[in-house]
């Protein structure tokens, strides 16, 4: 097989990662006047198992090498931001749905399916029975699949970006209307679970009728929280000196949220430290 590169960067990379695929091969490279860097590979196995080191050698090289110049020229010039912060946070965004693994990911991502398996089934129709492979010319020619599919993907982390932007708008508010209120509670101590358990320094819990009353003091609306939401808005109505969340999930997005509104006035403490025993016992 004959593989040719116009970057010698990119020729270089794909060797390597083509080594750390097949150790069953054999590599001429020399410079062609025409075609850049030509690779000769020397087999004695499979085609099939040729084509697949191959193309994933060069999957890994346009992921390297083309992707995030292939995100931040959709960013610009399909959907016009120019600002360097602005792009730079969509661009990493981008990157995060399409190698993202993680439950959120696929979950804004609305799919499954892994994004570079399109790659590199749209590399293997290219490389496999064919005895040539010139990796610049599938890159402009052959890949709009891929690029249609990087055009939504784009327009999905300029949503969620939107939605940050939105969140730590909101964040801030709160922090502002918490810095000028007067506490109602010098420490609030709270157990997580699908909603929040609130208990007063005296092991007592709050009752639903007091978390309501002590909301409808205030005129929480203001802030842009529901009078039905019994997370945040029982402690923006308490505005507490020191709120203690007992738990092991300290990643949990109501937690994050708790913790990202009140800074430095939160401790999160294991499960296990819960105060109150006897409580755990009644239930």
């Amino acid at each position: 097989m004959d593989v040719y590169f116009s970057s010698t960067k990119e020729v270089i990379s794909f060797c390597e990662q083509l080594f750390h695929y097949n150790k069953k091969i054999e590599l001429h490279w020399k410079t062609h006047e025409d075609w850049g860097n030509h690779l000769r590979i020397e087999y004695q196995q499979t085609d099939n198992e040729l084509v697949d080191s191959v193309v994933k050698s060069m999957v890994e090289v346009f992921v390297n090498h083309r992707l995030t110049n292939w995100i931040r020229d959709i960013i610009e010039q399909i959907y016009y931001y120019s600002n360097r912060d602005e792009i730079e946070k969509i661009m990493d965004i981008t990157h995060w749905l399409i190698a993202g693994e993680d439950e959120e990911s696929v979950q804004v991502r609305k799919q499954k399916d892994d994004p570079l398996q399109l790659l590199y089934s749209l590399f293997v129709s290219n490389v496999k029975n064919t005895t040539t492979v010139h990796f610049e010319s599938i890159v402009k020619f052959r890949l709009k699949v891929f690029k249609e599919y990087l055009v939504n993907m784009v327009g999905l982390a300029i949503d969620e970006y939107k939605r940050e932007e939105d969140h730590q708008e909101f964040v801030n508010m709160l922090r502002e209307y918490i810095a000028k209120k007067e506490p109602v509670y010098n420490v609030v101590h709270i157990l997580q679970g699908k909603t929040f358990s609130f208990f007063k320094s005296d092991g007592k819990k709050f009752s639903r009728i007091e978390l309501k009353m002590l909301m409808q003091k205030e005129p929480l609306y203001i802030v842009g929280l529901d009078a039905d939401e019994l997370n945040l808005a029982p402690l923006v109505a308490m505005a507490p000196k020191k709120i203690k969340i007992y738990g092991d999930y300290p990643s949990e997005p109501k937690t994050l949220t708790v913790i990202n509104v009140f800074q430095e006035r939160v401790d999160f403490e294991p499960f296990h430290k819960f105060p109150f025993p006897i409580y755990l016992k009644n239930q």
